[in-house]
């Protein structure tokens, strides 16, 4: 059950009513901060799933959600606005392989990679990674838009802290 807000003609949160945070002593090392999004299909949905999938793999443990923003899209415009969202998990994979990790879940959640801001039924994106700093063709660690993007910042200031 989601709570509907607008904050202008553009943007809407929806709030779960089912708050999830966990913080216990763990035996992952890591904490991730990671950017969901996606614009085809039940996002909302399909994030709960995501949500349940990661709660149920023991590579990782679910820690906290953020709030869900319905945001227009950028870079390709002619398509369905996104849901946007941030999910706190710990694990114990090193950055490189935690991005391998990520993109074989995008694919399980039927991800098909076509064009630069193509539509796509989930997107994660790495946003922090402890505190560590990865400068790599591949992987970049703080992700380096998150500071531009409204679909990242409202997000991250809904967690609790």
């Amino acid at each position: 059950m989601f709570i509907e807000r607008k904050l202008n003609d553009s943007l809407t949160i929806y709030k779960n009513l089912r708050f999830y945070k966990k913080e216990q002593k763990s035996f992952h090392r890591y904490r991730v901060t990671i950017g969901i999004g996606g614009n085809v299909g039940d996002v909302k949905r399909r994030f709960a799933h995501l949500e349940t999938y990661f709660k149920r793999d023991k590579r990782v443990e679910f820690l906290q959600k953020s709030l869900i923003l319905k945001n227009p899209p950028f870079g390709f415009m002619n398509q369905d606005d996104f849901f946007n969202s941030i999910i706190i998990l710990k694990t114990s994979m090193q950055p490189m392989l935690f991005l391998n990790y990520l993109m074989r879940v995008e694919k399980k959640f039927g991800r098909k990679r076509s064009f630069a801001n193509a539509p796509r039924t989930l997107d994660l994106d790495i946003i922090f990674f402890d505190e560590r700093v990865v400068k790599k063709e591949r992987l970049s660690i703080p992700h380096p838009e998150y500071s531009k993007r409204v679909s990242v910042l409202i997000p991250l200031k809904g967690l609790k802290k």
